[in-house]
């Protein structure tokens, strides 16, 4: 006899999804593809949960009322077809665990920026006296967060593409998209449903509900017009005053050394003052900075909270400077934009490391930006024919190398004082690592050992 709810994947997001089932007493069984290790074997036995692995029983996947599935897992996978085939409910851990909490919940959604935004937000709360976590892609699963530690009263959460195309009635009292460009088009298949996933992030908000938006996006702009929203929405100029009449954040008039809040009520404060420093993190601050205010996060914090907020590893993190080269690990830049974002934001001359699990990546956009700033690239993945056709010419020189450490180390022999060596693969890990987590972790070892 089939459990009324089968979960599929036995990753972070599955596991989560158990543990809640198992601590709401809701009969349920974990199917993975693959074969597990015996620390998740003896886990979901402890909860009380069957597991099903290296295979899916079809069978017994169609007589479930409930399929919840993890984010990796396509919809085209075969054991989705076949719930859906049977009218099985088909749902991700975003929405199974949205509908177990009366919390609430602040989304956060984007190409770029989310994880430190979110980090942000959960520090400004925190700062501000609110009882708030962090979940979802960052730390542990939603759903994980509600079944293992005391309900908080709000929950900030990044959520991707993936979660958010397996959610019906996720609802966020605020939400945030930090913009959009093309990312994950081996997954969606084109531009177009991949905007449109992340846009579920606000199709179920109401007018009591907040849309944390950038001013003058032309995708943000094309999906208002598409499909709208019913949410009070806030735009964000992180270059330029914020149009009159409108709510949101941005330069103080006429001035490019504050920013400000309007109608929220006001709040200035100085560019300099903030510990998340950079153009790409000034709208992660003003976006987080706006919603804590929605969240009557009064001044004092807001200023304590942006001051002492500590940034998060993986992400434009200094690693060292070695005889003058500075080694920076951006291990999370794992699309185009977040790339352009991090040699953007470097001074004089830079060795950029690139490369791993391309993801549909057009790396025309980055061409005059590398022409400007790199001299070598060091290309860390198995298949460099793309990155070397794109920039052959643009530099002057372009190597391959197996490890970070051969990274790390080749950065070193050739870079000069006042170079950088920047760590941004525009890719995923999943080649030669097991997590963008553990690719940074490795080049930041092998800076360390120089």
């Amino acid at each position: 006899m089939s459990s009324a709810i089968t979960i599929l994947g036995a990753g972070e997001s599955g596991l989560g999804a158990a543990r809640l089932a198992a601590a709401l007493g809701l009969p349920c069984r974990v199917s993975d593809a693959g074969v597990v290790g015996s620390e998740v074997g003896e886990l979901l036995a402890g909860l009380g949960v069957e597991l099903e692995q290296g295979g899916h029983d079809l069978a017994r996947i169609k007589s479930c009322e409930l399929l919840v599935k993890s984010p990796g897992i396509p919809s085209a996978a075969p054991a989705v077809r076949a719930a859906l085939e049977a009218g099985c409910e088909v749902i991700g851990e975003i929405e199974f665990a949205a509908r177990h909490t009366d919390a609430v919940l602040v989304a956060i959604t984007g190409t770029n920026g989310k994880t430190t935004t979110t980090a942000l937000l959960e520090h400004l709360l925190t700062v501000g006296g609110v009882d708030a976590s962090a979940a979802g892609n960052i730390g542990q699963s939603f759903a994980g967060a509600l079944a293992t530690e005391p309900q908080r009263a709000v929950y900030v959460l990044e959520v991707s593409s993936f979660q958010l195309e397996d959610c019906t009635q996720f609802k966020p009292h605020i939400a945030i998209v930090t913009g959009l460009s093309p990312d994950h088009l081996d997954r969606h298949g084109d531009f177009d449903s991949y905007a449109d996933a992340k846009w579920r992030i606000t199709q179920n908000q109401g007018a009591e509900d907040h849309l944390i938006l950038p001013e003058n996006d032309p995708q943000i702009e094309r999906m208002l017009e598409k499909t709208g929203t019913r949410a009070q929405v806030h735009r964000i100029n992180a270059l330029a005053s914020i149009s009159e009449g409108q709510t949101g954040a941005g330069l103080a008039s006429n001035d490019t050394t504050q920013f400000t809040f309007s109608q929220l009520p006001p709040f200035t404060m100085s560019i300099q003052e903030l510990a998340l420093q950079g153009k790409h993190n000034l709208f992660n601050s003003m976006a987080a900075g706006v919603a804590a205010r929605v969240l009557e996060v009064s001044d004092l914090d807001l200023r304590e909270g942006f001051k002492h907020f500590k940034s998060i590893e993986h992400r434009l993190e200094h690693v060292a400077e070695v005889n003058g080269i500075t080694f920076i690990n951006d291990s999370k830049a794992t699309n185009v934009n977040a790339a352009w974002y991090a040699l953007d934001s470097v001074s004089g001359a830079v060795i950029w490391i690139v490369g791993g699990v391309d993801k549909g990546n057009d790396y025309s956009s980055l061409q005059e930006l590398v022409g400007e700033k790199v001299h070598t690239i060091v290309c860390l993945g198995k298949d460099n024919a793309k990155i070397k056709k794109a920039f052959t010419g643009c530099v002057s020189r372009i190597v391959e190398v197996d490890t970070a450490e051969e990274a790390a180390a080749y950065g070193y022999r050739v870079g000069a004082p006042g170079d950088t060596v920047l760590l941004a693969p525009a890719c995923a890990s999943f080649d030669l690592f097991s997590s963008y987590e553990e690719r940074g972790s490795r080049f930041k070892s092998a800076v360390r050992a120089l």
